[in-house]
């Protein structure tokens, strides 16, 4: 699912140094998808790896058995491809068995460096474990690929990340503060809670449309709202999980959608809220700070 609209989402301070390791002269070219990729990856593991007993996740080519490879897509603007890739057992065999996860085998989340661009969408996966989906950039810069699914020898949720750089004048957004309002489509969407390190926290989104509460929500992947958070910087995956019981077909709901999560570390996290209305999918976008425990919780 294509997000409308362009939202700036770094905390003050983290696009000017994160954005500055990446970008010299505003400037991007094609990059080899060899062993550049997989060193740097690598090094966002390493450096940003556990904290608190908590796992951060999305942030490498592989997790136990399995690993992300044969990443592609197209590498300049405005050319229409293919984005594909594949997942490989580290013996080089494809995986091709999957268990179901919110309603899909394979959730796949794209992403700026800057957290600008955001798409969800599910691609096809053909008999030699190739797993593709037709693909055009809007925009240049560096962007982060997440598959995350479950193999079904394992059972296991997973995942896994890459990078693609598209070619062009990159522009990055201006860095905000945090923002818990999202406007998109005619919906106010609003999100309420705190994010604690080493402690379960709830996020509660609540939707309105002209002032008034909506009610209308329909089930998308199996609830009534999917939440993806990524810390700010190194773009590590949460996963957020909503309350209550699986939507049921045909079922409506709303005004509120509650989420549970666990961020790994203090600082700031961007959220991305896909929830379904009259049978269209829409995406809210939020920068919110997580804190550590009062000295009373620790």
């Amino acid at each position: 699912m294509r997000t409308p609209a362009k939202l700036a989402v770094f905390c003050v301070g983290l696009v000017a140094v994160f954005g500055a390791s990446i970008w010299v002269g505003g400037m991007v070219g094609p990059a080899n998808h060899g062993d550049a990729s997989r060193s740097r990856t690598t090094e966002h593991a390493a450096e940003h790896g556990t904290a608190h007993g908590n796992p951060v996740r999305g942030v490498s080519l592989s997790e136990g058995d399995v690993m992300l490879t044969s990443v592609t897509a197209p590498t300049t603007v405005q050319t229409q491809g293919m984005l594909s890739f594949r997942i490989e057992t580290l013996a080089g065999v494809a995986v091709t068995e999957f268990d179901t996860e919110n309603t899909k085998q394979m959730h796949l989340i794209v992403v700026r460096s800057d957290g600008a661009e955001y798409r969800h969408e599910h691609p096809t996966m053909n008999t030699d474990g190739r797993w593709s989906i037709p693909w055009a950039w809007d925009t240049a810069g560096t962007y982060r690929i997440f598959a995350d699914f479950v193999p079904s020898q394992t059972g296991a949720g997973t995942v896994l990340s890459d990078t693609v750089e598209v070619g062009g004048v990159f522009n990055p957004r201006t860095a905000t503060n945090v923002s818990r309002i999202s406007r998109v489509a005619g919906f106010t969407v609003s999100i309420d809670g705190s994010l604690q390190t080493r402690t379960a926290s709830t996020l509660k989104a609540t939707i309105s449309r002209d002032g008034k509460p909506v009610t209308t929500l329909q089930p998308y992947l199996g609830s009534y709202g999917h939440l993806v958070v990524l810390r700010a910087g190194d773009l590590a995956y949460l996963h957020a999980h909503p309350d209550g019981p699986d939507a049921r077909s045909g079922s409506t709901a709303g005004p509120e959608i509650s989420f549970g999560t666990t961020p790994p570390t203090a600082g700031c996290y961007l959220l991305y809220l896909d929830f379904q209305v009259d049978g269209q999918v829409h995406t809210a976008q939020f920068v919110v700070d997580a804190g550590n425990p009062s000295a009373a919780h620790q």
